[in-house]
């Protein structure tokens, strides 16, 4: 499972990613330059440092402690893209945030990675992503990816079909990756339960928060900051799980991403409730003051009316 069915699971989630892509995702950017480059400053940046304070605050035994920066570090799925649709996000900024990440993912991912195993388990010369497994990472991330492009581009037809079952797949195989690799692990996962759930429930809440408050901050608009906001927060578990066991070649490392694979449904879905109230509470207070405005407005026309009307002796 962990040398052939992994890969190959991973392989249909990126290929359906690359389904779904084409060459004006890329080119989109340069129409909605500040979310791009808000949202990845807030991916590369700003996110593995919440991380690493996390896993320092609760404490997390080294091996869980860079599980947690590998999940990071790792780029956003494809349900961020149906988080975004579901909320009323930018799903076009999604895609081309995701596709934009994925391969930056491919520099990033093993550098951060590389620094934790570094700063948590030094001296350990059997785990870490030398150039060899770099590579590895290329072709497992951007490989199918690019080979879904090309259908597309060949046969767009025939990925518009394949992408709902595509996408059906994918949930059946993140279900059956995180069951596998829990089960293969169950004593270190219920010594480390609590801690595992809760780091990884805190760490997808500042996620979330981070990639809807900072572009909002920034007056990114709304649509475009709830698109910043899923694809920060919803992190591709099965790449992570991937990494760490069939390139890293550490079951344990994997725990962290597939306890963060079950709980990043219901805390994605939480949080996209709230601040689709909130808007909704924002349009109303908007709709408010712009009417009382244009109230202010017709009672002052009144007022110069009158005073403008001739006085009767």
């Amino acid at each position: 499972m962990t040398t052939i069915g992994l890969p190959v699971a991973l392989g249909i989630i990126m290929f359906g990613l690359g389904l779904t892509l084409t060459p004006r995702d890329f080119a989109r950017v340069a129409r909605h330059p500040k979310a791009v480059i808000v949202a990845l400053i807030c991916q590369v940046v700003v996110l593995p440092a919440l991380c690493f304070a996390l896993v320092v605050l609760f404490r997390l035994p080294p091996v869980l402690a860079v599980g947690m920066l590998l999940l990071a570090a790792s780029p956003g799925g494809t349900t961020a893209n149906l988080y975004s649709h579901l909320f009323r996000g930018d799903v076009a900024l999604n895609i081309s945030l995701t596709a934009i990440n994925s391969v930056l993912a491919v520099f990033t991912l093993p550098l951060i990675t590389n620094l934790a195993i570094a700063y948590f388990l030094p001296g350990d010369d059997s785990l870490g992503l030398q150039l060899a497994k770099v590579l590895e990472v290329f072709v497992i991330v951007l490989g199918p990816v690019v080979l879904g492009m090309l259908v597309r581009w060949w046969k767009p037809s025939f990925a518009d079909r394949m992408d709902r079952p595509v996408r059906i797949a994918s949930v059946v195989i993140l279900v059956v990756v995180i069951a596998g690799a829990i089960a293969s692990n169950l004593d270190l996962l219920l010594e480390n339960a609590g801690r595992l759930a809760g780091v990884t429930v805190v760490f997808c809440v500042l996620s979330l928060t981070v990639g809807y408050v900072v572009p909002r901050l920034l007056r990114v608009d709304r649509r475009q900051s709830i698109a910043s906001s899923f694809e920060i927060g919803i992190h591709n578990a099965t790449l992570a799980i991937v990494i760490a066991q069939t390139v890293i070649g550490s079951v344990e490392m994997s725990l962290p991403a597939a306890v963060y694979g079950v709980l990043m449904f219901f805390v994605a879905l939480a949080f996209g409730f709230l601040i689709r109230g909130r808007g909704a509470s924002e349009a109303t207070d908007a709709a408010t003051a712009e009417a009382l405005t244009d109230d202010a407005a017709m009672d002052g026309a009144a007022d110069t009316t009158r005073s403008d009307a001739p006085r009767e002796r």
